[in-house]
């Protein structure tokens, strides 16, 4: 199976973005119930999500990843397998560098 890959186009002009990395962020307030506060930036390319959810893992955060729609094939990275999704890209820079 071959991937491809696919550019959206901003109907302003210029290339969507088709990668979201999602982390949880420290707690905020004095509010009793518990809660999971998280923000998401969003990024063109698979690489430069990776990038950026290999220094949130490293500071310890928790981290999951994905493709925003309609983005194709639909992809959902969960905190459990984010370390083998951004090993994957580290294994095949390796295997291209001559």
């Amino acid at each position: 199976m071959t991937r491809q890959k696919v550019i959206l186009i901003d109907p302003k002009g210029g290339a969507m973005r088709t990668w979201y990395v999602t982390f949880e962020v420290s707690k905020r307030g004095t509010s009793k119930r518990r809660r999971h506060p998280r923000l998401t930036q969003t990024f063109e390319t698979e690489v430069e999500a990776k990038r950026f959810a290999r220094d949130k893992l490293d500071e310890g955060l928790i981290v999951f990843a994905g493709t925003i729609n309609p983005y194709r094939p639909k992809q959902l990275i969960p905190s459990t397998d984010l370390s083998s999704w951004i090993e994957s890209a580290q294994q095949h820079t390796e295997c291209s560098q001559p």
